[in-house]
């Protein structure tokens, strides 16, 4: 099997224990995949009862990022639960449970305390401020680190339908003070905040200092639309073929995570 994702995060991160912006990066990748939880029954509508493992006291949920892994390590006969990372930190909330990640079946194994998983989903759910202001000049991006473009890029590379495009450029307000924007065009209002949320989680992720950049919202037919084409970096997002109806699953909803038995 080729590595994944968190495979090589967690390789990263072991090569440089020093290195905080690796051990982001894998935190990052953890709230973004899959992850299959090992169950102890089939889901019941939203309820699931994990299977728990129990090291030196601790108790942790088994998580795997492929199904695959799953099934190698319990059997293909297994029940389990895919929810996002965020789902799992998110349901995690006041439960005293760490989170047993891939063990045994791949180099990414890892034992994540309860601690680290409270860690994470306090990141996550940390609120961007609101405020308005005009834009007097619009500059190309010039200063921000090659990490903070690469975690932008992997984070909009699976916002798949959010909006057109981004653009990050550096801009100018009216009445003083300089920045940074990241500029998603014809985004559909109920994934702007998903957008925010996206930025933001790219910038904490990347280490850099909250603030170092903005998010706006723009219809392609905005005048200043043509200025950001002009001297912005463009990110294209994915965009989808055809919307298919699927059965709802425990954790589909970001909102309302499935409940513990």
């Amino acid at each position: 099997m080729e590595p994944t994702p968190l495979d090589t995060a967690h390789a990263a991160m072991l090569a440089t224990p020093e290195n905080d912006t690796a051990r982001l990066r894998f935190y990052e990748r953890m709230a973004d995949v899959e992850l299959y939880l090992l169950l102890e029954q089939e889901p019941q509508d939203d309820q699931i009862n994990p299977k728990l493992l129990e090291l030196a006291g601790a108790q942790y949920l088994l998580a795997f990022d492929r199904a695959q892994r799953l099934a190698q390590y319990a059997g293909d006969a297994a029940a389990y639960v895919a929810l996002s990372g965020r789902n799992v930190a998110a349901m995690l909330e006041g439960q005293p449970l760490g989170i047993a990640l891939n063990m045994d079946v791949a180099p990414s194994a890892i034992l994540l305390p309860d601690t680290a998983v409270e860690w994470l989903r306090e990141t996550l759910t940390h609120q961007a401020a609101e405020v308005e202001a005009k834009i007097e000049t619009v500059l190309p991006p010039k200063g921000l680190p090659e990490s903070l473009i690469e975690a932008i890029d992997a984070k909009l590379a699976t916002a798949t339908g959010m909006a057109a495009n981004a653009f990050l450029v550096g801009v100018a307000y009216s009445g003083g003070g300089r920045g940074h924007l990241l500029a998603f065009i014809d985004a559909i209002p109920r994934a702007q905040d998903a957008l925010v949320r996206a930025a933001s989680e790219a910038l904490t992720f990347s280490g850099i200092e909250a603030g170092a950049m903005d998010v706006g919202f723009f219809n392609h037919t905005d005048p200043t639309v043509a200025k950001l084409t002009r001297v912005g970096l463009r990110f294209d997002l994915p965009q989808m073929e055809t919307l298919q109806k699927t059965p709802r699953m425990p954790g589909n909803d970001p909102d309302a995570p499935p409940i513990l038995k």
